[in-house]
């Protein structure tokens, strides 16, 4: 069965950018580019649930961000995940994209409406915002409110994705592989970087042809894998050598989720302290981490009695609480205060 969507450029002349909000995204976009490149030195923090699946509790987190992200911002740069869709291996909900209504309707519509609002709604509180791209052309909806994107586990060795990036002008993070493989991320962000001619489609709905520029902030992610981590030093130091023979800028986010914390979310502050460790005895090439937040701890199963559901507990995957990472980044924040002291005197 099939029917007919609102092409890209409908939607986005329904739900317009106000200036004011265009002018923002600009500029955190500008941070986020000037700290993959090195030239600002604050940590890249990607923080927020798995997935969103309700307005209400993401805008109550979002506040949150923005009220401690003006606590650490000479220190820290904040963007809060703002994930739409969901990979799966096999079966399960596959974002609020698909589900909105959390009921296998599939109002696809729906989704991509409520989506860029409340992408919209963030980039007027001034909140940065990151998500990963599951399907190309549903990023075609949104990506001029995204400030940082990612490329899945399982979708990094993907040529779609790697050519969708290369038309992209914001950071892409390509994850290493489920199994723990870096190379797929590797190879990603050089393909990514590359120009490429390709199938698209333009504002109005219809196919074209196009031809991206490629993407120089593409990078590398490392999130560990089914059998081992990869947060290490030694794990780092052998990523960095990779990207070094391969002639691409040495600069690392790591995931403290997923396979760095071995599937148990409450790892995760300890992953985060021992990057941060890393980071205090001088690993510069570490521009960030990544935490699967929300505001409050686990996670829950999506019934079908939706009454049940608990408010701001992820339904996907087991995500810390707020006040745990608020305390990681206040953490980091006083960490990173003592160093650049130090490298001013």
């Amino acid at each position: 069965m099939t029917y007919p969507l609102p092409s890209p450029g409908v939607i986005k002349t329904l739900l317009t950018v106000p200036e004011e909000t265009a002018t923002f995204v600009k500029s955190a976009r500008q941070t986020a580019i000037d700290i993959v490149k090195g030239a600002d030195q604050r940590l890249a923090l990607i923080v927020g649930p798995c997935s969103i699946h309700d307005k209400q509790s993401a805008v109550e987190y979002a506040h949150r961000v923005k009220a401690l992200s003006e606590r650490v911002e000479s220190t820290c740069f904040i963007v809060m995940r703002v994930y739409a869709e969901k990979p799966r291996t096999s079966i399960g909900w596959k974002g609020l994209l698909y589900d909105p209504h959390l009921d296998g309707s599939n109002a696809i519509e729906t989704g991509l409406i409520w989506t860029r609002e409340l992408l919209l709604e963030l980039g007027k509180m001034r909140v940065p915002c990151a998500t990963e791209f599951v399907d190309p052309m549903a990023a075609l909806y949104f990506e001029d409110l995204i400030t940082w994107g990612f490329i899945g586990a399982r979708t990094s060795a993907s040529q779609p994705h790697r050519i969708f990036s290369s038309s992209l002008e914001i950071p892409v993070g390509f994850k290493n592989s489920v199994e723990g493989n870096l190379d797929s991320a590797i190879y990603g962000v050089l393909s990514a970087q590359e120009p490429h001619a390709a199938l698209s489609i333009d504002p109005e709905g219809k196919l074209c042809a196009s031809q991206t520029k490629g993407n120089p902030l593409s990078h590398v992610v490392l999130r560990g894998g089914d059998e081992s981590t990869n947060y290490d030093a030694m794990s780092i130091a052998v990523a960095l050598e990779k990207l070094r023979h391969k002639q691409l800028p040495e600069r690392l986010l790591i995931d403290c989720a997923h396979g760095n914390c071995e599937k148990q979310s409450d790892k995760q502050p300890g992953v985060f302290l021992s990057i941060l460790e890393q980071i205090a005895t001088g690993n510069s090439k570490i521009m960030g981490m990544m935490l699967e937040s929300h505001l409050k701890r686990g996670n829950q199963p999506l019934t079908k009695d939706l009454s049940r559901l608990e408010y701001a507990v992820s339904i996907t995957d087991p995500c810390i609480d707020w006040q745990t990472t608020e305390a990681l980044i206040l953490s980091a924040h006083d960490l990173l205060l003592e160093r650049f002291s130090a490298v001013i005197s």
